[in-house]
């Protein structure tokens, strides 16, 4: 231990060497592994240039411009029976936000779809998800990136135990604010307005929350899309030109045209829907990576169709459950046993 500096009541700790940080740290993770949920299984840092396999030494540097001014991107993939779905839309995203967000990679894209299979690999994890940044870098601590050297990526693997959802949820409107266009559709570290309405629902006893726009046009959920069936069995995810393009609603919207053909839907759109118009729909669902249909029963105290979970939304969560578990989308981690 090294010195203590003097405080009013009690004395604060000097770390003077690594060695005695990094031991505090691992005390700390194997104190809150036994209170808490599963750390990270590994995490890659470009700032190290490795691959990390102790959760006590995944860490972010304190002057990263994604930590102290919000100047960071991120996207994420599931991870299913040892396989990475839908890599290579979310990887596009990514860099799509990236662009966005006037942040530049430290690698092309197919080094950091190549760097984020290999750190799968090592975790050894087979189910839960992967989630990445791209942030201006470690530099200073001013507004501007331009003290920053280099941008830097980071990832980490994720160990989760999901299920298909089979069971309806209530929502509600939150009136937390809207982000603008520009933000909503960037998928960006600034993430307080999905924080305030999640919680907003959570005080509330809802699952989630919606977002409903000036306009009272149904926009999107805190972290997830939304889907209506309607009384006429059409299909409609609302335009994602103001809010953020999921890749699982669109993987959605290109599987769904199957249930059109067998006679169980009429049509499969994307448009405006007032939310109005909305709590009329015989079906309603959150639509995500992690879900991937979770039907909603209730939105507002007010029953969706007859308040129970529809045949429908059960029928498209299958569609993407097998797509995640069997479709072309799927990246087969190498791992070494």
């Amino acid at each position: 231990m090294g010195s203590y500096v003097q405080g009013d009541d009690d004395e604060v700790p000097v770390y003077e060497s690594g060695a005695e940080v990094l031991q505090k740290l691992q005390e700390k993770c194997r104190s809150s592994s036994s209170t808490s949920s599963t750390p990270a299984a590994a995490m890659y840092s470009s700032v190290l240039g490795g691959i990390i396999l102790d959760p006590a030494m995944m860490l972010l540097p304190i002057d990263d411009h994604m930590v102290h001014r919000g100047h960071g991107v991120f996207d994420t993939a599931m991870l299913l029976d040892g396989c990475l779905y839908e890599l290579d839309p979310h990887l596009d995203r990514f860099l799509r936000s990236a662009a966005r967000a006037r942040i530049g990679t430290p690698f092309p894209r197919d080094t950091l779809r190549s760097i984020l299979i290999q750190m799968t690999a090592a975790s050894g994890c087979r189910k839960g998800s992967i989630r990445y940044w791209l942030s201006a870098g470690p530099g200073d601590f001013l507004l501007s990136p331009k003290g920053c050297p280099s941008p830097a990526f980071y990832a980490v693997v994720i160990p989760a135990e999901y299920e298909q959802c089979r069971e309806g949820v209530r929502a509600v409107t939150t009136s937390v604010p809207m982000k603008p266009p520009l933000f909503a559709t960037t998928k960006n570290v600034n993430y307080l307005p999905n924080v305030l309405s999640i919680m907003d629902a959570e005080d509330r006893g809802a699952f989630a929350s919606v977002w409903v726009d000036d306009q009272g046009y149904v926009a999107e959920g805190p972290m997830v899309n939304v889907a209506f069936v309607t009384p006429d069995r059409e299909l409609v995810l609302p335009e994602f030109d103001r809010i953020l393009s999921g890749c699982t609603a669109k993987r959605l919207l290109a599987l769904a045209p199957k249930l059109v053909e067998d006679g169980r839907l009429t049509a499969v759109t994307t448009r405006n829907i007032t939310a109005e118009q909305a709590k009329r729909s015989v079906e309603m669902a959150f639509v995500g990576s992690g879900l991937p249909v979770l039907p909603i029963v209730e939105w507002d105290d007010q029953p969706i169709g007859d308040g129970q979970v529809g045949e429908l939304m059960l029928a498209l969560s299958d569609l993407l459950w097998e797509d995640m578990k069997s479709g072309p989308d799927r990246i087969a981690v190498p791992y070494s046993n």
